[in-house]
């Protein structure tokens, strides 16, 4: 047999599970339908998804080019640097 301890939390899961389904299946049948014709397409959806990912991917771009100019610039200064005698740059 099992014990009453263990039996009393399922029962109360499984009251809570018919409460939140009733609660939900009631906001179903009460709830406002949203005519097709002013909610926006799928495709749409997916339009504007491929917009905000292609402005990431040109930000990241960017940002990568202008990291790259810069490590660029660093390695120049560095190779002028140590080809010039350190008296000669004061």
């Amino acid at each position: 047999m099992v014990s009453s301890g263990f039996m009393q939390p399922v029962v109360l899961m499984l009251a809570v599970q018919l409460l939140c389904l009733g609660a939900v299946h009631a906001d179903q049948e009460t709830g406002t339908v949203i005519p097709a014709e002013s909610r926006p397409c799928v495709d749409c959806h997916a339009f504007e998804f491929m917009q905000r990912a292609l402005q990431d991917l040109k930000k990241t771009a960017f940002n990568l080019d202008a990291r790259t100019e810069t490590l660029v610039l660093r390695a120049e200064q560095r190779s002028l640097c140590d080809c010039m005698p350190t008296n000669s740059l004061r």
